[in-house]
């Protein structure tokens, strides 16, 4: 059954990954390998500095044009906690380079072909609806220290928000919050979707697994988030164009913090597909 197989995956007992005490040399060894995939294949960079920029400066143009100015920060900070989702591809080429093969930015497009497609798309709409939890989230603070009614100008925003004490207010308080929704999707998303990439398990084993990963490592994971954050707000410096590298190495970072957190299954045939 359909639905079924999205909660369980290929089988009918669910089979759960054994989750791994990292360290800090792990993150540092992950990055490394990250920076290493994304290195191996050059065409990858030309095809991420076309989307990723374009999809930054949408969000920001969208946000000016409805007058929804409020809303600008949160879109570009709430951009990280879908992040997982957008890397699934970078998570199969990662993949592919593990088993010795040729790989080209092409084969992103390969995890159409996975057979856990329906469960990442699940766990895909999880976080989905935390990063619209989290918009709304955004727009009711600022309704409630500001009203309403949208500012006049760029500048009388600016002004409201980084000069008057409801400015701090809602600066300190966003980023309260914004940390909290991070955690979340932190959790949800570091291990189930390059899990689901790699093993048919169902969405629910993917998101346990997630969890389990992250409760066994909060520390190590902590500071995992820290270094997204971080990579993150800088690669959107200036116009998002920086994303056009961090987001692709944090992805292939990703997976191979994946295999560390989570013991390998037994391994597929070569010319198996995905």
């Amino acid at each position: 059954m359909p639905n079924l197989h999205v909660m369980t995956g290929a089988s009918e007992i669910p089979v759960v990954p054994v989750v791994r005490k990292i360290n800090f040399a792990d993150l540092k060894d992950a990055l490394a390998k990250g920076i290493d995939d994304f290195l191996a294949v050059p065409t990858q960079l030309i095809f991420l500095a076309i989307i990723y920029p374009i999809v930054g400066l949408f969000l920001a143009r969208l946000t000016f044009g409805y007058q929804v100015l409020p809303l600008l920060f949160p879109l570009v900070a709430g951009y990280a906690l879908i992040g997982p989702f957008a890397a699934i591809g970078l998570y199969e080429m990662s993949r592919q380079r593990e088993l010795g093969r040729e790989v080209s930015w092409t084969d992103a497009f390969g995890v159409l072909r996975c057979p856990s497609l329906d469960a990442i798309a699940a766990v895909g709409f999880v976080l989905m609806v935390v990063f619209v939890i989290w918009l709304a989230t955004a727009l009711w603070l600022y309704d409630a220290l500001f009203g309403s009614a949208p500012p006049d100008s760029i500048g009388q925003f600016l002004s409201e928000v980084l000069t008057t004490t409801r400015g701090w207010v809602l600066i300190i308080a966003g980023h309260a919050l914004g940390f909290l929704f991070a955690v979340v999707a932190l959790t949800v998303g570091v291990v189930s979707f390059p899990l689901l990439v790699d093993r048919d398990i169902g969405a629910v084993v993917a998101l346990q697994t997630s969890v389990r990963a992250v409760l066994a490592n909060p520390l190590v994971m902590a500071v995992w988030g820290l270094i997204v954050g971080v990579s993150l707000a800088i690669g959107s410096l200036p116009f998002f164009i920086g994303l056009a590298v961090v987001m692709p190495v944090l992805a292939h970072a990703t997976w191979h913090l994946y295999r560390k957190l989570v013991e390998p299954a037994a391994p597929r045939p070569a010319g198996s597909a995905v």
